[in-house]
Formats: structure tokens, sequence, C-alpha cells
């Protein structure tokens, strides 16, 4: 089971490493607009705000990455990370879009347990 939470681990964390790339770099690029159903005038004023919630997004994934490193000294570091992730996940599907309950949410819940029970 520990091998399936450290792939989980990983996924999740390649996951939010697409999330930075697309809020970092691609927001106002075709992809970037269709990922998060902007128009091209929205994406133009929130670009600096989109960056910055990836920036985020990467924090979260290297500290996943951190937790995989240490080995079975990180397991505390991947439930931390991957308890940010789900919280972080629950407030989007809250407050921005329900999207975000299945794209951030369900994924760090399955990774979560899957650490849980290893």
């Amino acid at each position: 089971m520990t091998l399936v939470a450290n792939l989980l681990v990983a996924l999740l964390a390649l996951l939010h490493i697409y999330i930075l790339v697309l809020e970092m770099f691609l927001w106002d690029k075709p992809l970037g607009l269709k990922a998060f159903g902007q128009t091209a005038e929205s994406a133009a004023q929130t670009k600096v705000l989109a960056a910055n919630q990836g920036l985020y997004n990467g924090f979260l994934a290297a500290g996943l990455l951190w937790g995989l490193v240490l080995g079975p000294a990180g397991f505390g570091t991947k439930v931390f990370f991957a308890l940010c992730v789900l919280v972080a996940g629950l407030y989007g599907g809250a407050t921005a879009s329900r999207k975000i309950l299945f794209v951030q949410a369900l994924p760090a819940a399955l990774t979560l347990g899957a650490l849980l029970l290893s």
C-alpha cells in the first residue's frame, strides 16, 4: 500500500506542477483560457493574481515531492501537504468553482486516504 500511496503523492505533485504552469505561464493563452473558462479580457486583468496562485500550487508540489524524497521519514510531510491540497480544493470548490472539488480536492482525499492506510 505504501507504493500506491507514494504513487498518488507523486501524481498529486505532478497535477500541481501542471496547475502552476497553467496559472503562471498559460493563463492568457488558449489552453489556460479554456482550462479556466476565461475570456482574453478577464485573463489579462487577472494575470498577476493567477501567477501568484500558480506559485502557491508550486509550493504544494514541492512539499509533496519533499515528502517523497525523505522516504519513510517523510510520512508526516506528505500527510501535511496532502491536507493542504485538500483544504485548498475544498475552499476553491466552495468559493470559485465546483469543478475544483473533482480536480483538486478528490485527488487529495484519495492520496490522503492511501497515506493513512499505508
